[in-house]
């Protein structure tokens, strides 16, 4: 807070997070972080486009994507594509609660 008071602009934050740890392969199954590697490497893409690379069915990747879309990991862009807008991801698991 005392960077806020001085006027000090803080970096943007973005982020999700899980209730739990089985949440986490829920979201990021194998195949979904297949298709998150291959989508970063290679740029935009449609679901056709995207599930030829990946040598998936289309309707698959198609509902893949919807649950990387509905957690903000892919964007989708005004052509249809998606993409990819993080260049990393972080997980962090706590081993215990703080205190509130």
């Amino acid at each position: 807070m005392e960077s806020l008071d001085a006027g000090v602009i803080p970096e943007p934050y973005f982020g999700i997070g899980f209730e739990s740890l089985p949440q986490l392969p829920a979201v990021f199954s194998l195949g979904r972080w297949a298709l998150l590697t291959h989508l970063s490497a290679q740029g935009p893409l449609t679901l056709a486009d995207l599930a030829r690379g990946l040598g998936r069915d289309e309707a698959e990747v198609a509902g893949d994507v919807a649950v990387l879309l509905d957690w903000t990991v892919l964007e989708r862009q005004a052509d249809g594509r998606v993409w990819v807008p993080w260049d990393e991801v972080d997980l962090r698991l706590p081993l215990a609660r703080r205190a509130a």
